[in-house]
């Protein structure tokens, strides 16, 4: 085993350069990550102020179709003119999204101004990864790729406790609590547009002179947002509804019109077919899709039980995640140390996909009545394998192409998983709603048998608590409605006598037992896929470093050098791996590559001789 280059020899920066650059980029993501748990926690506030309740989904939908679409339109771009200027580009957008959401009047305007701040959003976390690529190898990027996760982590815990701060204000120096919720992303996008300025300091590359796939981004809209929409829209429409089934036409053949135009642009391609061609790559993209279905899928239930079922509000839901992100940040650490140590990336997959179906499995049995801390513990076991898998994954992905394709295949793995987890919550969710009305119902009849129960009802008919009136007046009226009203606003769960949500707890905590059997069995499916992915040996230099070298490469194939002469630079090792070369090796190459010349020559006049 050889030992690991120094981070100086493998990247051309040295360690307090990398956490320099690496302060811009953690500012960027932190942006996006934190926008998305703030908002989930507040949009209810929100659509109640603006008057917009039915609309309220509409807000999310909208800032995930643009995120999506610009996801790897960003790394395309990016690969042929630069990353500083599109990542810069990508934080103003947010920031300027941010302050437009600020002042919306309305949840037409609010969805507007969402769609405009994901344009945005689609590139911070997708650039922040390839520039770490670019700057970092990928045997040294382990290490450096925990950060993000610490700031994933983070952000789904903070998240939703200052959204819930935020959203519960009336007004906050003058303006309405709410809008704080967009407003806290301006000083910290500005705050990062500043240090991303000042300290990401990359080696310019030619402009490219290849013309933009705006047909490949064309065709993707009209096959992709459609697909989003009864994604996110389905479970209130139908799944075989009309609008349902059209939206599914769309998408289909939006998609075999992508896959077309991206055949006939070759290497020009938004997202280049060749790459598929590549079976790390590709296999790590299905694992891509499978992982963010059953990480989404697993993570999007489990604030539906902490509040639900526990009874807690967003804020404390947010809080009692935490063992979720500690056991993801300790995932993340160990497996980028030691990947950083040895070069060997595999084992961590298999044991992320492992922890990850073992901890979703476990989850299973967790009901109303289990003590939250065995379903912390669970969920610890869960975030452990998120950890495990999430960073090799990404990194596995970067190495497995030339970093040429940094950019694209940084944002394809990114597009792929935000599809799957889009499609997971879709699913998962629609599962879980599908199981509530007769999970509840059967609950309500056994409650009715209950004396206990029976007297709350009675009780509360005449309580000054109006969840409880509304709900014992219908039950006495054998009206069904009045259940069914909790179901499309779990929140009443946590107003009603103990008594009287004790049915609703139970059926809930039944529905997602059955909804975290589904996740289970997806997350095994990652990892059965998992075991037939081969480990690709990573590179010792970062994409900058790695671009020069080829260079290097190619003007010493130019100059005669033959493959032998090149392997003893340093160049490349027997294994086809680039290396970056000693001045040492480059003076063999520039040696041999004069011999060579002369030996040429001498062969020239000698033939002149004889004729």
């Amino acid at each position: 085993m050889t030992a690991p280059a120094t981070v100086e020899e493998s990247t051309g920066f040295t360690h307090r350069q990398i956490l320099t650059i690496l302060s811009g980029l953690m500012l960027g993501m932190l942006l996006a990550a934190l926008d998305q748990t703030i908002v989930s926690t507040a949009i209810r506030t929100i659509a109640d102020d603006l008057d917009g309740y039915s609309m309220q989904a509409w807000a999310t939908t909208a800032y995930l179709i643009t995120a999506t679409l610009a996801t790897p339109l960003y790394g395309k771009l990016s690969d042929m003119f630069g990353r500083k200027p599109f990542f810069m580009a990508a934080i103003t957008i947010f920031v300027v999204g941010s302050l437009l959401c600020t002042i919306a009047q309305s949840m037409y305007e609010l969805a507007a101004f969402r769609a405009f701040q994901g344009l945005g959003a689609g590139g911070l976390m997708s650039l922040a990864l390839t520039i770490l690529g670019d700057i970092v190898s990928p045997r040294e990027r382990a290490k450096y790729q925990g950060y993000f996760l610490a700031v994933f982590g983070t952000s789904s815990v903070i998240g939703p406790v200052l959204g819930g701060v935020l959203a519960g204000q009336d007004t906050i120096l003058g303006v309405s609590g709410w809008r704080w919720v967009f407003l806290v992303n301006v000083p910290i996008g500005l705050i990062a547009l500043g240090v991303v300025s000042k300290v990401l300091k990359l080696p310019k590359r030619p402009h490219s002179t290849d013309r933009v796939d705006w047909w490949g981004v064309l065709v993707l809209a009209i096959g992709l947002v459609p697909l989003l929409i009864v994604a996110e829209q389905g479970r209130e429409w139908g799944w075989g509804s009309g609008r349902s089934l059209l939206c599914y036409v769309i998408g289909v053949l939006g998609v075999i019109g992508f896959v077309l135009v991206e055949k006939a642009m070759r290497d020009k391609a938004l997202i280049p077919l060749r790459m598929f061609a590549n079976k790390t790559f590709a296999l790590g993209v299905v694992i891509s899709v499978v992982v963010g279905s059953a990480m989404f899928g697993g993570i999007s239930l489990l604030p539906q039980y902490l509040q639900v079922v526990r009874g807690s509000s967003p804020t404390l839901a947010g809080l009692q995640m935490l063992p979720m992100v500690l056991g993801m940040m300790t995932g993340s650490v160990v497996s980028g140390q030691l990947i950083s140590r040895t070069g060997r990336y595999r084992i961590f997959p298999l044991i992320g996909a492992t922890m990850l179906t073992l901890g979703l499995f476990l989850l299973h049995f967790v009901n109303a009545d289990s003590p939250l801390w065995l379903a912390m513990i669970f969920m610890a076991c869960t975030g452990f394998g998120l950890g495990n898998l999430m960073q090799p994954l990404t990194i596995a992905v970067q190495n497995a192409l030339p970093p040429k394709d940094m950019g694209v295949s940084t944002a394809a793995a990114t597009f792929f998983r935000q599809i799957g987890g889009t499609m997971g919550v879709a699913v998962f969710l629609s599962i879980l709603f599908a199981q509530l009305t007769p999970n509840i119902s059967s609950e309500m009849k056994a409650a009715a048998t209950d004396p206990a129960f029976q007297h709350a009802v009675v009780e509360a008919a005449n309580s000054s608590n109006p969840a409880d009136a509304a709900l014992a007046k219908g039950l006495l009226a054998q009206d069904t409605s009045a259940a069914s009203g909790v179901l499309k606003d779990s929140s009443i769960v946590q107003q009603l006598n103990p008594v009287l949500a004790r049915p609703f707890q139970v059926g809930f905590a039944e529905s997602m037992s059955t909804v975290f059997l589904f996740v289970a069995g997806l997350a095994l499916l990652g990892l059965i896929l998992v075991l037939f992915w081969k480990e690709v040996p990573l590179r010792t230099v970062g994409g900058i470093e790695a671009a020069k070298d080829a260079a290097a490469k190619g003007d010493a194939a130019a100059n005669g050098a033959g493959p032998d002469v090149v392997e003893r630079t340093g160049l490349l090792t027997a294994g086809g791996e680039m290396l970056s070369p000693s001045e040492d090796a480059l003076d063999v190459l520039a040696n041999s590559a004069n011999g060579t010349a002369g030996s040429t020559n001498g062969a020239r006049s000698g033939g002149a001789s004889s004729a």
